[in-house]
């Protein structure tokens, strides 16, 4: 009998420069012969949040084709595996790094996607990838005292003013609904029941909940996400929230141009801590482009047979 034919995987922590921090991630280098059914069934194999298949790219001035599954199928773009998964191409030698900086571009679901690594000692230890999409912003969401019960608070937990829910989309959309404080933020408890009934037909159901009241020097927000209509009751570090709330963030500074930082810690309250850079440059009073970046490391190398 035939030996089954195997494919080779790397696992990455993203947005961590601590191994069992930051956000997990599969990254299939080679997946050429994989189609999508089996790429669904190896990403609920592993039931990380994503898991990557890359592909040659159909433009040839593009790096590589990248499809992203979670455990419940595909999706067009998400932050941390595009980090991730150039950070794992160019630490195995599938990528080559050409100097301190190696600028590639993805071919992802929603479109060309450019990513900077950057390089310490001759090894790549931090990527960067830039929006295919700007921001777009939703309706109005739902009332405040609903928003609350999806995450067990009560409305008066949720601020209003400039720095109100929202919703923002750079390719996923999250609704943004900010806190108090840092307490508040720990007492969060998604409560799947009233998502479905207060946000299953709104815009989105993904909700990421943030404080200005983080743990860290260097830090300016602490944020938790919850999805648990997709089956993702709480992530560690969401990119692709992260590049939206670039466009929350940056849609409510009075600055009308240059480039605007900040840094975002999620996934403390999970054990899994994560340091997401988000940077928005404006110009004129309006949104140019939004980059998010960040650490990763290697974790495992392995085989799976099909």
């Amino acid at each position: 009998m035939p030996p089954s034919p195997s494919y080779k995987f790397v696992t990455a922590d993203v947005f961590t420069s601590t191994r069992f921090g930051g956000n997990q991630l599969a990254v299939f280098p080679d997946a050429r012969d994989l189609d999508a059914d089996r790429m669904a069934g190896i990403a609920r194999e592993f039931n990380f949040s994503e898991t990557t298949f890359v592909l040659p790219p159909s433009d040839p001035k593009h790096t590589r084709r990248v499809r992203i599954f979670t455990p419940a199928g595909e999706i067009p773009f998400a932050g941390h595996p595009t980090v991730g998964t150039a950070f794992v191409l160019a630490r195995t030698g599938d990528i080559a790094l050409t100097g301190p900086e190696t600028k590639i571009v993805f071919e992802e679901g929603v479109g060309p996607v450019p990513v900077t690594i950057r390089a310490a000692n001759g090894n790549a230890d931090f990527a960067q990838l830039s929006v295919a999409q700007l921001p777009e912003f939703s309706p109005p969401p739902p009332p405040r005292d609903d928003i609350a019960r999806t995450i067990g608070l009560s409305g008066h937990d949720i601020l209003v003013g400039d720095f109100a829910p929202e919703g923002a989309s750079c390719g996923l959309k999250f609704l943004f609904v900010p806190v108090r404080d840092r307490e508040t933020l720990a007492r969060a408890r998604p409560r799947p029941e009233e998502f479905e009934k207060v946000l299953a037909d709104w815009w989105t159901s993904k909700v990421f909940v943030f404080c200005a009241d983080p743990e860290l020097p260097g830090s300016h927000y602490r944020a938790r996400m919850f999805a648990p209509l997709i089956n993702v009751s709480e992530d560690p570090a969401t990119g692709s929230a992260c590049a939206a709330f670039g466009g929350y963030l940056g849609k409510r500074d009075a600055r009308g141009d240059g480039t605007l930082t900040w840094r975002v810690e999620q996934g403390f309250e999970m054990g899994r801590p994560s340091i997401l850079d988000v940077e928005v440059d404006k110009r004129g009073g309006a949104i140019t482009g939004v980059r998010v970046g960040g650490n990763s490391v290697l974790v495992t190398r392995g085989e799976m047979f099909l």
